[in-house]
């Protein structure tokens, strides 16, 4: 009972929330704000939709959806980091503040759903060699995120500080790093796939 008083409350604010930002325009956060409540609360609301009840919630439950949170609010605030970090040292590139929050939310909800997929029923049937295969993916992929911020940050600081257009970390931020991060990703990807369906 207390679950669906949470998630009416939830629902009818996140309404509201919605109303407001279509009233003033902001059309990428209100449908942001749609997404990220249907992920927030996807399986409650697929289980009213199948069986016109709430689903039970027991321990594991709750520690799968803690861990996700946390998951969803790291990945936000490392979003958010980088994108204050690179708009503060990018001083010529004016977004519209709207589309950059409209796709941090998305995103952030995008990797709570799929950290609660993951420790909900992610059980990947994976053999020695598959194991560590998908960990080298897992290393290039991390290597190539972090390759990535590295070569924007210093593209940015160098031709700031020297007032000259380096094209080094350029090349490697624009083709080398988003390469690696969808080799790596894909490969973990396909592996942890084949693992699931075995």
């Amino acid at each position: 009972m207390k679950t669906k008083r949470v998630l009416m409350v939830v629902s009818i604010l996140a309404l509201i929330l919605v109303v407001a930002l279509i009233s003033v325009r902001a059309y990428y956060l209100a449908i942001a704000l749609v997404i990220g409540t249907l992920i927030m609360g996807h399986r409650e609301i697929w289980s009213i939709l199948r069986t016109k009840k709430l689903p039970p919630i027991d321990e594991r439950i709750r520690e799968n959806t803690g861990k996700s949170i946390r998951n969803g609010f790291i990945f936000f605030a490392l979003v958010s980091a980088f994108l204050m970090l690179f708009f503060s040292l990018n001083l010529n590139t004016n977004p519209e503040t709207v589309h950059v929050l409209g796709g941090v939310f998305i995103s952030s909800g995008m990797a709570y759903l799929i950290s609660y997929l993951f420790y909900d029923r992610a059980e990947p049937r994976l053999s020695e060699r598959g194991l560590k295969m998908m960990k080298v993916f897992l290393i290039v992929t991390g290597i190539a995120l972090a390759v990535f911020i590295l070569s924007a940050f210093l593209h940015n600081a160098i031709s700031g500080l020297f007032d000259i257009e380096e094209p080094v970390f350029f090349f490697i931020a624009v083709f080398i790093a988003p390469l690696a991060f969808a080799v790596g990703l894909v490969g973990s990807l396909v592996i942890f796939i084949r693992g699931l369906l075995s």
